[in-house]
């Protein structure tokens, strides 16, 4: 059996002040909102993606890495 893994380190990047944090992401939920440690801003994903961590991390959530729908 080829069971797929997700990674759940990502980096996420605030576009309002730049800030990087290290992140886990969750496997069991998306995060709709994400607030900058350092500016304090609410982050809220794009339109069209499903989760912050899709518009603003370097690694797109679980559900998208194993090819399932995401959160809708």
């Amino acid at each position: 059996m080829n069971e797929r893994t997700a990674v759940l380190e990502t980096t996420i990047t605030c576009p309002q002040c730049g800030h990087s944090e290290s992140e886990t992401m969750p496997t069991d939920a998306c995060q709709w909102f994400y607030e900058c440690k350092s500016c304090k801003s609410v982050l809220t994903p794009k339109p069209g993606d499903c989760c912050v961590y899709c518009s603003y991390a370097t690694v797109p959530c679980p559900p998208i890495q194993l090819g399932d729908s995401c959160c809708n």
